[in-house]
């Protein structure tokens, strides 16, 4: 199955909590470990139905339906309720209830999904701040998929530039592959396919072999469509042509 560390994905997890909504999905088949999978869903969303805990939980659903049968178990974490938890944490070292069992939840799980809104061209404020809290080595070996939304395309590279280093940094496993939600991406048709590869993706390193086949999903690159042949440049002659045409 996963390769987290056995002590990691051992932990007990909190079945209800204050900030935390478990969804337990109906297997098909049995789980050999005797208990299903256990995939984190930290959203950092500034409002109650934010753009950011859809894509989230879409994620989420792709992951699950890419185990394709394994039993998994999705515990949501949502940032916005805690944020005063997680500022009176940082100020005194005594984090309350509710934020110690989110801390818990992300760091007793066999995958995280992890998403944010971006701020100034990187994770929001919030988003930083809670995974501040997390211990040193914590999150070990843990597949992370990270994700993003925003207002346009042009800061899609933050997956690469700020969230890919800040989970390196605390030793997880991210996955090649992030998904970066423009304003524009939800009205079309590239994002669905976008998702589904990634959850696929993570899938794959929770259970290997049993993962849908996504090859047919395509990687349109966040806020782009798939152009026709030609892309409005039919008429541009080839550059190798160009050169044979000047000879030696």
């Amino acid at each position: 199955m996963s390769t987290r560390s056995p002590s990691a994905a051992t932990r007990t997890i909190p079945t209800t909590t204050a900030t935390t909504t478990p969804t337990t999905a109906t297997p098909t088949t049995p789980d050999p470990g005797g208990r299903p999978l256990t995939v984190a869903v930290v959203s950092a969303g500034m409002s109650d139905a934010s753009s950011t805990r859809l894509l989230a939980d879409r994620l989420a659903e792709a992951t699950r339906d890419g185990l394709d049968g394994v039993p998994v178990r999705i515990e949501r974490v949502d940032l916005r309720p805690l944020a005063h938890a997680v500022t009176d944490h940082l100020l005194t070292g005594f984090p309350a209830p509710g934020l110690r069992a989110a801390l818990e939840t992300v760091t007793g799980a066999d995958a995280l999904i992890a998403a944010t809104p971006t701020f100034k061209a990187s994770y929001s404020g919030l988003f930083k701040s809670f995974f501040d809290l997390v211990e040193d080595g914590a999150l070990a070996d843990l597949p992370v998929l990270v994700a993003a939304t925003g207002g346009t395309a042009r800061h899609s590279l933050m997956l690469d530039t700020a969230m890919r280093p800040l989970f390196t940094h605390l030793k997880a496993l991210v996955l090649p592959l992030g998904v970066y939600a423009a304003t524009e991406d939800w009205a079309g048709e590239t994002l669905e396919p976008r998702i589904r590869r990634a959850g696929a993706q993570l899938a794959g390193l929770l259970a290997p072999g049993t993962v849908r086949s996504t090859r047919t999903a395509g990687g349109v690159p966040a806020g782009g469509a798939r152009a026709e042949r030609g892309g409005g440049f039919a008429e541009v002659p080839d550059f190798a042509d160009l050169l044979a045409r000047v000879g030696p």
